[in-house]
């Protein structure tokens, strides 16, 4: 015996990728809001436990001499799943959701959050795989996703693959969807969340 559940009827199995700072209660929330729509969610903790009060503290922490090898993490936190996963991340964590979409054999699909690497290029991961849909969402004011190029990366992606689609939301704020954070922003999370189980929903 694998261990391994089979997977039912309707229902995706999705790993999601937590945000640069840490598996928040927001971030267990999200999980949490997709579990009662009747999909399994896998959210793995790249940090060991660790959380941090800001952007820049959880960055420090990923620059820092002794970080932690997250795309190893990543890749052992999905070694005993499923093939047949949707990657979904939140910001810094679309890094490892995309790479796995784009490299790991038998995505379902990827929902990648406030962030997108491009597909083309020198920071690419590859080719895009076939048949594999992608939704990317993000603030139309966010100075990351917006001003850092993840949103042209993501019309770039729109443009070039059939199955992917861009929603932006108006306002400025980046992890929007954490209700643990200052900057949650709850009509926008209520909109998302309801097009994240849509696409599951679509997927299962």
């Amino acid at each position: 015996m694998s261990g391994v559940r089979p997977r039912l009827e309707g229902m995706a199995d999705v790993v999601l990728f937590h945000h640069i700072q840490g598996l928040t209660p927001g971030v267990v929330a999200l999980a949490d809001a997709l579990r009662a729509a009747g999909h399994t969610i896998h959210a793995p903790d790249l940090y060991g436990g660790r959380t941090f009060g800001s952007i820049e503290e959880g960055a420090a922490f990923c620059r820092a001499d002794d970080a932690p090898d997250l795309d190893a993490l990543a890749d052992a936190a999905v070694a005993e799943l499923p093939e047949a996963l949707v990657y979904a991340g939140i910001s810094s964590g679309v890094m490892q959701a995309q790479r796995l979409a784009q490299t790991r054999p038998g995505a379902r699909g990827a929902l990648l959050l406030e962030a997108c690497v491009p597909v083309t290029g020198e920071w690419a991961f590859g080719a895009w795989p076939a048949g594999v849909p992608v939704q990317v969402h993000g603030m139309d004011g966010d100075e990351f996703f917006a001003g850092e190029g993840d949103i042209d990366a993501a019309r770039e992606l729109v443009s070039l693959v059939p199955d992917a689609e861009l929603f932006t939301y108006p306002g400025d704020r980046h992890l929007f969807e954490d209700s643990s954070l200052p900057q949650f922003d709850p009509e926008a999370t209520t909109l998302l969340t309801t097009r994240l189980v849509a696409f599951l929903d679509g997927v299962g």
